[in-house]
């Protein structure tokens, strides 16, 4: 302890203290004289101690984002209606497949159907939107960035052909549908109906009936696919089928564009070359041999 009294009659007194913190305690003593006594008024300055640290905040509840289960039974039970409807017609049409059917394959009741489908009709209308357009839209993404429309239609004809690999139900849809009464007016064949103009417009195809020309790209992209899923694909109902006919399956996509294109003007040489060009990937296709 050590005091210091300076002239102003204060004294200090400097007290170093040690226990579980180290503190300086320094206490400064007034002196005041009165006619009767002396008094002392103490100031203390301390550092406080230190502060254990302070606990992290807890984190925010989780959100229970899950979907309630009504919605998602509804969800389920609309697409079972769908892919069963879609299997169905693929194989029978539309005008073979009862609706009792549909439900049958779905494995729901007969009257569900109608809490997601005012008819036949709408749910195959539907069907060509979600499997069709939904497809078209793809194919217009992926060429949003070619210039050629020879190219453009070469990149559609190739993907639809191997989509149609990948899904061979998808396939047989899409031929009973390439020859029903809305081939020009939704879907795939609208776009293609609009490609080839574009071609023609830009002088890219020399095509003297814009409309046999939609027809002969079409008719040959529904052969293509038909011979795919006949012939090629593993387990094809006539697989060997065109080995014994002296005929290669291989490369069947890009040989179909190529001679699109030359039914669309193109020369040989030329048609062969566009139609090679490496292929935009998408999802929903798979590669060609």
């Amino acid at each position: 302890m050590y005091f210091v009294r300076p002239a102003s009659g204060a004294v200090y007194d400097i007290k170093l203290m040690t226990d579980s913190f180290v503190n300086i305690e320094i206490r400064i003593y007034t002196v005041k004289k009165t006619t009767n006594e002396t008094i002392m008024t103490t100031t203390t300055n301390r550092r406080p101690p230190k502060r254990s640290p302070r606990a992290a905040p807890s984190p925010a509840p989780v959100v229970d984002e899950r979907e309630p289960r009504g919605a998602r039974r509804k969800r389920e039970t609309r697409a079972r209606l769908l892919d069963a409807a879609l299997r169905l017609m693929a194989e029978k049409g539309m005008e073979g497949v009862a609706i009792n059917e549909i439900t049958e394959a779905a494995d729901v009741g007969f009257g569900s159907f109608y809490n997601h489908f005012e008819s036949k009709d709408a749910i195959y209308s539907t069907l060509v939107d979600n499997v069709f357009e939904e497809f078209a839209d793809m194919l217009d993404r992926l060429a949003g960035g070619i210039s050629d429309p020879a190219e453009v239609v070469a990149v559609s004809v190739r993907h639809t052909i191997l989509r149609a690999r990948h899904d061979p139900v998808w396939g047989r849809f899409l031929i009973r549908e390439g020859f029903s009464a809305g081939m020009l007016s939704r879907g795939l064949g609208q776009r293609l109906l609009r490609d080839i103009g574009n071609g023609i417009e830009a002088k890219r195809f020399v095509v003297a009936d814009p409309l046999i020309g939609f027809l002969a790209v079409g008719g040959t992209v529904l052969s293509a696919i038909a011979a795919e899923l006949n012939y090629v694909v593993p387990g094809a109902t006539a697989a060997g089928v065109l080995e014994e006919l002296g005929f290669d399956g291989e490369r069947l996509p890009e040989r179909t564009a190529a001679m699109l294109l030359q039914t669309l003007g193109l020369k040989r040489a030329e048609a062969e070359k566009v139609a090679a060009r490496p292929l935009p990937a998408a999802e929903e296709t798979a590669e060609e041999d």
